[in-house]
């Protein structure tokens, strides 16, 4: 039971929208009727080397030489959707553009395939960013699965235009597994900005 309580709260799409990133609480020795927001979770300020070093390993974990193997996950789109969800200002569009570039000259595809389905995907991670941040986790799966999918239909209409054969329903596969380890990939990119959270009453946040 508690299994499937912990679930549903994952995606619980319908909750009040009040109770996170903050909650409303009465403001002791304050004016009557007034309230101060508290924080429920905060988060050090995410550190520029460490943005471009995961960026960086996630695009060697996509050089590694996994064959022919469509469930493979894309790493690097999923560290880009992260970093333009949660800090737009410093990864951007250009950032994808050239990180599709590269993974252009490692598979030997079209010049310019993944730059645009890179440069799109983080176009669609830029515009939902603040929808996304007020959803649980699970939810938020929910739109990464759509943003790698639109990626991946970019990339095949690409090659289908240019003469490719459709390699089969399992080429979506790597999209289905990159959503269900968003919750991992979530955990392990905002653990070093997570801190103790200090309860101080005289503190309005």
């Amino acid at each position: 039971m508690k299994f499937w309580r912990a679930l549903r709260t994952s995606f619980a799409l319908n909750r009040p929208r009040n109770a996170d990133p903050v909650e409303l609480v009465s403001a002791g020795g304050l004016a009557a009727g007034r309230a101060a927001y508290r924080p429920s979770a905060l988060l050090l300020p995410a550190r520029p080397a460490f943005i471009w070093g995961t960026l960086l390993a996630a695009l060697l974990l996509n050089l590694l030489p996994a064959g022919p193997v469509a469930w493979v996950p894309d790493f690097l789109a999923l560290a880009l959707v992260f970093w333009n969800v949660h800090q737009p200002r410093r990864v951007g569009i250009g950032a994808a553009f050239v990180a599709g570039l590269l993974m252009d000259v490692h598979n030997g595809a079209l010049f310019g395939e993944h730059a645009l389905a890179y440069t799109l995907l983080a176009y669609g991670a830029i515009t939902l960013h603040r929808r996304m941040l007020w959803f649980p986790v699970g939810a938020q799966a929910l739109h990464v699965l759509a943003l790698l999918l639109m990626a991946q239909c970019v990339s095949l209409a690409l090659r289908l235009w240019v003469g490719g054969s459709f390699p089969g329903w399992g080429y979506f596969a790597s999209s289905v597994i990159g959503a269900a380890i968003w919750p991992v990939v979530n955990w392990i990119l905002l653990a070093p900005q997570r801190r103790p959270l200090e309860r101080d009453d005289t503190r309005p946040l």
